[in-house]
Formats: C-alpha cells, sequence, structure tokens
C-alpha cells in the first residue's frame, strides 16, 4: 500500500508513472585478503580499548584545580603537606655496600644541580597534587656521572606503553613548542634493552631526545597518567570552605542591631517629622525623652548553634577520605591520649604505602646512577644480582616508638619461652623467632637462624672451656 501511495503521489506531479523496474538479484561476495598498514599491530580496536585515564582536559582540569586548593585552601594544603612532613622531615639517604659505589650516589645526591636534599621534598609534593612526576636524565659520557631535570606534567602530550604489556611506559610525547616541535623521551627501565620484545625495542628507538623517568601514584595498571591526591575531596574542601565563609559573614550579621523607637499615641505627621529629627546614638551619649518614646536595640537571631556542627560534619568528611584524625585537623572531639595513639595506626599505614612508592623512586634513581657509571668505566651492563651493587634508600621512623610496652612484652616473652624450651614444649628456633619479632617493635631487626647458631656456637665454646683445664693448675 506505501508504494501504490508513492506511485500515486509521484504520478500527481509529474502527470504519468515511473517506469516499472523489473526486481534483479546479485550477489555481493566479499573480496578475500586483508588491508594491513605499516603500524597497524600498534593500535588497538575501539571495543577493546581499556583505558582507565582521565579526559585530557579533565587531568588538564585536575592539575589546576589541584594547584590553586593547595596554595589558598587551609585543610587541602595540611592534605598535602602532613604526609610529605612524616616521610620526609627527617631526611633520607642512599646507601650502597660497595664504597666506590657508596661514593657515586653520595657525589649524586649533592651535585649543585641535583641537590636532592632541597629539592626532594618538592618532587615529593608535586607528586602528590599532580599525581606523577617525569625527570629527564642528562649523563655525563666521560665520567657517567649523572644529573636530573625536571618536565612539568603539563607539558606531557601522552604517555605511550608497551604494545606488549599496556601496564609498562616506554616513552613520554611532549606538547609541542611554538616552532611546532615535540620531544619525545625513552622512559628509563633500569636493564638493558633486551628486556623488552623486538617490536617494543623497535618503538623505543623512536624515542631520540634523551631518557626520563616516569614515575605515577593513585594510578590503576591498564593507566598511563596518574592522578592527584586531592582529585577525590576537591569539592569537599571547597565546599568546606565557602561554608567556613558563610559562618563568617552570618557572625557579622549577628553583631549588628538596629534601634527601634517607638512613639506613643503620634500621628503619621509626628512619627515623620521624629523619623527626620532622630540620629543613631554615638557610644557613651545619653538621650533623655519622656514615657511617649521607647527605645530598643533590636539584633537578629539566625539559629547559628548547629553551624559548629555543621563545619565538624564537613570537615571530618574530607579528612576521613585523606586517612587523618579529627584531632590531627585542631579537633579534639571526645579523643583522649590512648585513642588518638589507636587512631593515628591506620593514618601511618597509608603513608607507609606511600613511602614504598618514594623508595621504589629514589633506588631506581640510584640504580641508574650506578649503572652509569659501570657503563662508563667497563662498557657492560651492572650485575643487578650482586648484593654490593644494591642500592636503599634509608628513611626515618615517622613518629617516635612508645616502647614501653614492648620493652615490658619483651622481658615476659623471654622469661615464658624459656619455660616453654626448659620442659621441652617448644623447639629453641621457636623460642628465638618470638623473642625477634618483639625485639623488631623495638627497632632491632634479629635475623633468628643466625642468633640461634651463634648462640649455640657460644654455648659450645663456653662447655669446651669447661672440659678442658690447665696442666699447671
Amino acid at each position: 500500500m506505501e508504494l501504490k501511495n508513492l506511485i500515486s503521489r509521484i504520478t500527481g506531479i509529474f502527470g504519468s508513472p515511473p517506469p516499472q523496474v523489473e526486481p534483479h538479484e546479485e550477489k555481493f561476495r566479499e573480496a578475500a585478503g586483508s588491508t594491513i598498514d605499516d603500524d597497524e599491530d600498534q593500535w588497538r580496536r575501539l571495543s577493546g580499548d581499556s583505558s582507565r585515564d582521565l579526559a585530557p582536559m579533565t587531568q588538564e582540569r585536575m592539575r589546576k584545580v589541584a594547584l590553586y586548593l593547595w596554595e589558598s585552601n587551609l585543610l587541602a594544603n595540611r592534605l598535602v603537606e602532613l604526609p610529605l612532613a612524616f616521610l620526609l622531615a627527617e631526611g633520607v639517604t642512599l646507601s650502597c655496600k660497595d664504597p666506590d659505589n657508596q661514593k657515586a650516589l653520595n657525589r649524586f645526591w649533592r651535585d649543585p644541580i641535583n641537590q636532592m636534599s632541597i629539592k626532594l621534598p618538592k618532587k615529593v609534593r608535586e607528586l602528590a597534587l599532580y599525581g606523577e612526576q617525569c625527570y629527564p636524565a642528562f649523563v655525563n659520557e666521560v665520567s657517567g656521572e649523572v644529573r636530573l631535570g625536571y618536565l612539568d606534567p603539563a607539558l606531557i602530550a601522552t604517555v605511550v606503553t608497551d604494545p606488549d604489556n599496556p601496564e609498562q611506559p616506554i616513552g613520554i610525547v611532549t606538547v609541542k613548542d611554538k616552532k611546532g616541535q615535540a620531544r619525545r623521551y625513552r622512559v628509563i627501565v633500569n636493564g638493558p634493552e633486551d628486556v623488552f620484545t623486538s617490536r617494543t625495542q623497535e618503538i623505543r628507538q623512536t624515542f631520540e631526545d634523551g631518557e626520563a623517568f616516569f614515575f605515577t601514584v593513585n594510578d590503576l595498571s591498564n593507566g598511563r597518567r596518574g592522578r592527584s591526591d586531592l582529585l577525590a575531596g576537591a569539592d569537599w574542601v571547597d565546599g568546606y570552605e565557602e561554608y567556613l565563609f558563610g559562618e563568617m559573614d552570618r557572625s557579622k550579621f549577628l553583631r549588628a542591631f538596629v534601634w527601634d523607637v517607638e512613639l506613643t499615641g503620634a500621628t503619621p505627621e509626628t512619627v515623620n517629622q521624629r523619623a527626620k529629627e532622630i540620629h543613631p546614638p554615638s557610644p557613651g551619649s545619653v538621650r533623655v525623652h519622656n514615657d511617649s518614646e521607647k527605645w530598643n536595640a533590636v539584633s537578629p537571631n539566625l539559629n547559628a548553634a548547629d553551624s559548629a556542627e555543621g563545619a565538624r560534619l564537613l570537615r571530618n568528611h574530607v579528612l576521613g577520605g585523606g586517612t587523618i584524625p579529627e584531632h590531627w585537623f585542631g579537633g579534639g572531639g571526645d579523643v583522649n591520649r590512648a585513642a588518638a595513639s589507636e587512631m593515628g595506626e591506620p593514618t601511618f599505614k597509608v603513608f607507609s604505602m606511600r613511602q614504598q612508592v618514594i623508595k621504589f623512586m629514589l633506588e631506581s634513581i640510584g640504580l641508574y646512577v650506578l649503572r652509569q657509571k659501570c657503563l662508563a668505566e667497563t662498557d657492560e651492563e651492572l650485575d643487578l644480582g650482586e648484593d654490593a651493587n644494591q642500592v636503599e634508600a634509608m628513611f626515618p621512623e615517622m613518629t617516635a616508638r612508645d616502647t614501653t610496652k614492648y620493652a615490658a612484652a619483651l622481658q615476659q616473652i623471654v622469661t615464658a619461652v624459656a619455660m616453654a624450651v626448659e620442659k621441652k614444649r617448644m623447639t629453641e628456633k621457636t623460642a628465638v623467632r618470638l623473642i625477634a619479632a618483639i625485639a623488631g617493635r623495638l627497632g632491632v631487626q634479629i635475623d633468628a637462624d643466625a642468633e640461634l647458631k651463634a648462640a649455640q656456637a657460644a654455648a659450645a665454646k663456653v662447655a669446651e672451656g669447661d672440659v678442658f683445664t690447665d696442666k699447671a693448675a
């Protein structure tokens, strides 16, 4: 019916029906073969794109908001600076068992350009603010000495990952400069290039503008970019500040008042005339009037009793997201000394996780320094299996330990395991392990097996001295 209606409508316009076309069936066959671009193997299908990064515009906005909040918002500033103080306030050092390697690490750390003692807090702070850091490395080809540069995360256009392993970044592409040129840095991996597949090695060879370290936090395994520590709480931090500004404005209104003057039995003309004559009294002045005129100071009642509780609710929501106890930000609440000590445990666990990230960063940089030294001196890769070539970042204790309870526990555990060993209810090895566990809480690490062997050797030597006596005696 629809086809007939269409034909009749066309006939009415042109005067005659269009020519009839006999239907013709024709089969379409798909051509054999396929077309492959030169770099098609380096691309992923849209349906298989599993990127977990923020959109570029969102990433840029995140950096600007985080920096703004850190500069202008006290709560946001503390969320960044408190962990930084616990992690780095006492300083960090790189250590290595080999004396020559230790000299190379010290030279790198104290280099007048590197100045790691003063620049490390800035690097860790910006890691928290931006979620990522990139340090181009400059190597002296003769001596192998290393100096670090800095690439602002805002200048990173693309992070290229291994096509065979999206978890591993292999290159950094910067935004184009005024001349339309972009730099391509090869991400540093402490090892020879053959740790990658041949295809990945070919891609890495296209990054010809030098090598760079690239570190991220708050990211996912299949994400390329990091995220700021303030990303989740940015709106709440800003809302808390707006709330306080509102309370400050309300406090001004609460202190404001007006004079209410009541005239008894006055006509409208008398009221208007008195309104023209009257003036607000100055402080300390005296006004005299008869009983037909009453003066009252009237102030607003804005019901501000719940404002403190509302501010606490917002503040604790933000602090809870940052795993920081309320009493660390000036709010005591119902917290005593014992409860405050226990409330700090989750916070220090979170700080320890961030400390492991910084530890990895510093040890990776230190290992790169030793690799470049070895390549300059021997033209060979550093033997990463040697203990003398291992780099360790040494951090101080985050907080002073309360050793009283552990000291009492150590005394009790020593007495208990001695009785258990004597009555054949426990082996000496297990006893030493229990003692080592408590000693670890006091900051003393004990190798239970080595300690037991040393004690048995000492006991055997004492027993040998008791058996053999001096003939002259």
